[in-house]
């Protein structure tokens, strides 16, 4: 949401004269790959707000969901790839609205274990098909080779960056 509401202002301001349209970084390929990746998630989000949801909450209740087991918050922070302080608020919201739920680990009394809850189950399952929606209104321009194509060109990057 943050992400959006700073673009919405830089477009305004750009309109105005204000600001110059001044590259992020020294490769024009690589802001269009950013730029882009914040407005689909801004694009994203707008229609997940519309459920009760967003993306970092659907990543979570996607995680969740899938695992076999309750998971710990350290593991579910690390599937997520983001800081555990960040993991702990999404899923402090999740428990309050009854999405998730909090139980004692069987062996480390210092540690919780996550699992959704029946509601969280129902809830993921709609988020999970506002989210395919708004991802499929936003690709619709792109036919199944095109998308192919975009998938092996992003694979040439991140095998270029992950060594």
């Amino acid at each position: 949401m943050r992400a959006h509401k700073i673009f919405r202002a830089k477009k305004r301001m750009q309109k105005r004269g204000v600001l110059m349209k001044a590259p992020g970084s020294s490769d024009i390929l690589v802001d269009e790959l950013f730029a882009t990746t914040v407005r689909l998630r801004a694009f994203t989000d707008a229609r997940l707000r519309e459920c009760g949801a967003s993306v970092a909450r659907v990543r979570a209740m996607r995680m969740l969901a899938a695992s076999p087991e309750p998971l710990r918050m350290r593991d579910l922070s690390e599937m997520l790839g983001v800081a555990a302080r960040t993991t702990t608020t999404v899923v402090d919201s999740l428990e309050r609205e009854g999405l998730v739920a909090r139980v004692r680990h069987p062996v480390d009394r210092r540690a919780f274990l996550l699992t959704l809850t029946e509601v969280g189950r129902e809830r993921h399952l709609e988020a999970e098909a506002v989210d395919r929606e708004a991802l499929a209104a936003a690709t619709r321009g792109l036919d199944a080779a095109d998308r192919e194509r975009l998938r092996e060109l992003l694979a040439v990057i991140r095998e270029a960056v992950e060594g």
